[in-house]
């Protein structure tokens, strides 16, 4: 994580902004947290049933594809052609790969679109691999740039307009991901045959994500959210296991601090990454596309809400506005999500 900031050059107030940006994000879900554990569930599953959350979580995982497609494209045909070496090697082992194959997919994905960019850089046929990263090796062990301790320095320069200003930005954020948060742990629940809602709780999950959010951003890091990608990995793989994920996140942590594996890391090509990103976004999408399974599209009602949701995220809707506190922007997945409750609460009482 701290790793991640290792390459900031300077510090500057926009670097304090985003980090108090992301405790307002987790202080929501925290007060979230609150009014679950003291009103139930119910109220959320009227305000956001499936036929919501379900068009949301896909226009996420849609909103990210030209992300993906950048990646891939990043470095030209041949850097294509490591992206798809990538995606296919991930889709055979998840398919036709041994029970201890199917665990690894995405590492096996990475490593095999990444030897093939490593050979077309070194026989020189594309510089696809930035080769002169590895000469900044001079040790094995390296302490990370903290940079977020500088970072709170720049606290000094904020002015409560501006403090504002990011709390406007950045609530609405939480909101959205809210959505994501109670899709995901549905959909985790189906995986793995236990209502995550109740056991241990959808209170406890959201608190979690909160007080991550906070300490995470505290240390500079991002803002804490049940990534449908990881959701992906779990139904691929079969591996629930919480004792494995802590363990993935401690060796993490203790790979930051060995500079030649770091170095290893940061010279993965966006190409190769955008390979296993095709398969991970589209997991995002293809799980809110699951949630509407149940739904009932044949009725108007339910027909107007999730079309009002898609059409809105595909096509980009945003809404920005200048304020007293500098320019406000509803994002597009915000729009969306807006939109598609108050559509459903007009539509809600016709059952045709």
């Amino acid at each position: 994580m701290f790793a991640a900031f290792a390459g900031a050059a300077s510090i500057s107030v926009g670097y304090i902004g985003l980090i108090i940006g992301a405790v307002f994000a987790g202080l929501v879900y925290v007060v979230f947290a609150l009014i679950v554990k003291f009103a139930g569930v119910e109220w959320i599953n009227k305000l956001m049933p499936p036929v919501i959350i379900g068009p949301i979580v896909a226009i996420i995982g849609l909103s990210l594809a030209g992300n993906a497609v950048g990646d891939m494209m990043s470095a030209g045909y041949l850097g294509l052609a490591c992206a798809l070496v990538t995606l296919f090697t991930v889709i055979i082992c998840s398919v036709y790969g041994g029970k201890g194959i199917r665990l690894i997919p995405f590492i096996i994905g990475i490593g095999a679109g990444y030897i093939v960019a490593l050979v077309l850089s070194l026989t020189k046929v594309a510089p696809i691999v930035d080769l002169e990263i590895f000469k900044s090796i001079d040790g094995v062990f390296a302490l990370p740039n903290f940079s977020f301790i500088e970072a709170w320095n720049g606290i000094k320069e904020l002015d409560l307009t501006y403090i504002l200003t990011i709390f406007f930005a950045y609530v609405p954020v939480a909101f959205v991901v809210f959505a994501e948060h109670l899709a995901d742990h549905k959909n985790l629940s189906t995986i793995i045959a236990r209502d995550l809602t109740k056991d241990p709780g959808l209170h406890r999950t959201l608190l979690g994500d909160g007080i991550g959010s906070m300490a995470g951003a505290f240390f500079g890091g991002c803002p804490n959210t049940t990534y449908g990608e990881s959701i992906g990995c779990v139904a691929i793989t079969g591996n629930a296991s919480v004792i494995t994920i802590t363990a993935a996140a401690l060796l993490a942590i203790i790979v930051s601090f060995i500079k030649p594996l770091m170095i290893v890391l940061d010279s993965i090509p966006a190409c190769v990454m955008g390979g296993v990103c095709m398969t991970l976004y589209g997991f995002i999408a293809v799980s809110g596309l699951k949630m509407l399974q149940p739904v009932d599209l044949n009725k108007n009602s339910n027909l107007f809400t999730a079309s009002v949701i898609l059409i809105a995220g595909v096509g980009g809707l945003s809404i920005s506005f200048a304020t007293g506190l500098g320019d406000i922007t509803i994002t597009t997945v915000a729009c969306a999500l807006i939109l598609g409750i108050i559509t459903n609460l007009l539509v809600k009482k016709n059952k045709n």
